[in-house]
């Protein structure tokens, strides 16, 4: 059993031998000779950290149009590196997966019911795991990967700050966000300049967890105490969009980053800590959170309303959406009906309920069975399943180095990829109920985590086994 989850895992793989005979593979670094005297190629990395900074930073506030503008241009100098890029850099298990995923995708749209339809949504999804491959690249250096999620949290800042101020000033609801009958009617619900609280509460839990990381990775009593006020601002605006998905997708990734920084800082603990910290967690969690909905009303009244049925307006809505989605999928089982929204909203009317018009699945793992089928779902959950044992194998590694008391590994590293797992695993819970992942500003953030935390993989050395590394965290130019 255990060597079939090390295979299906990667963790005793060597991916360079199917590096170097891949016949796509074999194509990258053709133009190395024209890269070797190019001024502007010096910089490579500089310009990928910039277009990536440039979409994190502009997302919250432009508009789709110019997002996937930023997008096509991160694609465009991806394609030019990878074309000028010698050949023995590496792939890592979840880029290969993640080309998978891609191709059964395609084929997908090759047999949709709507293809042209499910064309357009393979090029939106090309566009972003294009800019996942660019940031894998970019992120492998210390410096830049500094830089670009320390540009988010700015950005996240700013974003979460104009949520409070709309909590205290008042906001308009441009929809309806709360059940008529429920007694939050007249609630504000804040949304920032992002128009939705589902949405504004999803962009926000990478903002909390990479925010408490950054209180152990930046240097300076000043710069630490500007990532613990980020993290109390972007908690507070988070939970202000009274968002029910947004709830639990935070309390999933804060539960998830406290027992990583457990496991992290134990090993200099006593044995009386070590053995009830994860415990003591576990209870004070529950404690707060048991007090909290006690004490408050309008976070009793949301966090009930989760236990309504069909007695909530926006939990019966959802139910309805889920079944006519189940027999979608009834249909067409193996390959769904193709990527995107556009081909959801071509066939979807065939299938829902009177009265209950839907854009999306209102659940990821919906959304991803009925746009792939089954086959595209278990490529899905391989990749889940492949990040976070790679992640916490990472996590093992450097713990297991610095126990050693080798001076060439930097623990602050560390830090954002326990971030990042927390990351995925809080947006996956929001995702259970919600697809808001699926819009730019949130999907660009899903496929910045998964490349923070594959870039933890990735070397410039040639010849590399991927599952045999151990993360040197010191290096300016690799990890």
């Amino acid at each position: 059993m255990n060597q079939i989850w090390t295979t299906l895992t990667f963790e005793q793989t060597s991916l360079s031998e199917w590096y170097r005979r891949s016949f796509l593979c074999r194509t990258i670094g053709t133009l190395e000779p024209w890269q070797q005297g190019s001024w502007l190629l010096q910089w490579s990395e500089g310009i990928g950290a910039i277009l990536v900074s440039l979409v994190l930073a502009l997302a919250p506030f432009a508009p789709t149009g110019l997002t996937g503008l930023l997008l096509f241009a991160c694609g465009a100098f991806w394609a030019l590196l990878t074309l000028t890029t010698p050949v023995g850099r590496g792939v890592t298990p979840m880029q290969l997966l993640v080309t998978v995923y891609w191709s059964i995708a395609t084929i997908a749209t090759v047999f949709s019911p709507v293809r042209s339809a499910a064309f357009t949504g393979l090029v939106k999804l090309s566009l972003y795991l294009i800019f996942f491959a660019l940031v894998v690249r970019v992120l492998r250096s210390i410096y830049w990967r500094n830089f670009i999620l320390s540009v988010y949290l700015l950005t996240a800042m700013v974003v979460s700050a104009y949520g409070i101020r709309q909590a205290f000033l008042g906001a308009n609801s441009l929809a309806t966000w709360v059940d008529p009958t429920s007694p939050l009617v007249g609630t504000t619900r804040v949304y920032s300049y992002l128009g939705n609280p589902n949405l504004l509460a999803g962009y926000l839990i990478p903002a909390v967890c990479l925010s408490l990381a950054a209180v152990f990775v930046w240097q300076g009593w000043g710069c630490k105490a500007l990532a613990v006020g980020m993290s109390i601002l972007n908690l507070s605006c988070l939970v202000l969009t009274y968002s029910r998905g947004g709830w639990i997708g935070c309390f999933v990734s804060l539960l998830v980053l406290s027992l990583l920084l457990i496991y992290w800082m134990s090993q200099h603990w006593s044995p009386f800590w070590q053995t009830w910290a994860i415990p003591v967690v576990l209870g004070t969690l529950a404690i707060v959170l048991i007090l909290a909905i006690l004490t408050l009303e309008p976070l009793q009244v949301r966090v009930m309303s989760i236990f309504a049925g069909r007695e909530d307006s926006s939990n019966n809505f959802r139910m309805n959406v889920w079944a006519a989605v189940l027999e979608m999928i009834h249909d067409r089982p193996w390959l769904g009906i193709g990527p995107g929204n556009n081909a959801f909203n071509h066939v979807y009317p065939l299938y829902q309920r009177p009265r209950f018009t839907a854009l999306s699945a209102y659940s990821v793992l919906l959304e991803i069975i009925v746009e792939t089928g089954a086959i595209g779902f278990t490529c899905f959950l391989w990749l889940l399943l492949t990040t976070a044992t790679q992640g916490l194998r990472y996590i093992h590694q450097a713990r297991s180095t610095l126990h050693r008391h080798l001076q060439s590994v930097d623990p602050k590293q560390v830090y954002w990829l326990m971030a990042g797992l927390a990351t995925i695993a809080g947006m996956l819970g929001h995702g259970l109920v919600d697809t808001v992942w699926y819009r730019p500003q949130v999907s660009t953030l899903w496929w910045l985590t998964l490349g923070l935390i594959a870039s933890y993989g990735a070397t410039h050395s040639s010849g590399i086994q991927v599952s045999n590394i151990e993360p040197n965290l010191s290096d300016s130019k690799q990890v």
